[in-house]
């Protein structure tokens, strides 16, 4: 991966810091599979996503589109 920056502003992201008014070297970006964003964030929670949860982990709380992606799922009521 190319290393990325964001914009503390706005919070958009780029591989260059010339096209940010803010730039912050990111350490580790995520891509959304379901609305492209790029995010520092892995729990990162978009619309989309939101309509597709069914399951969310008794550990730690995380939310899934699979029970397969949880260490410990129960379905969402």
């Amino acid at each position: 991966m190319a290393d990325m920056v964001t914009c503390t502003s706005c919070g958009k992201v780029a591989t260059e810091k010339g096209h940010l008014c803010a730039p912050v070297e990111l350490k580790e970006a995520h891509e959304c599979e379901y609305c492209g964003t790029t995010s520092s964030d892995p729990r990162h929670i978009c619309a989309p996503k939101v309509a597709e949860l069914k399951y969310v982990c008794n550990g730690c709380g995380r939310v899934a589109t699979d029970d397969t992606m949880l260490c410990d799922p129960t379905g969402i009521i």
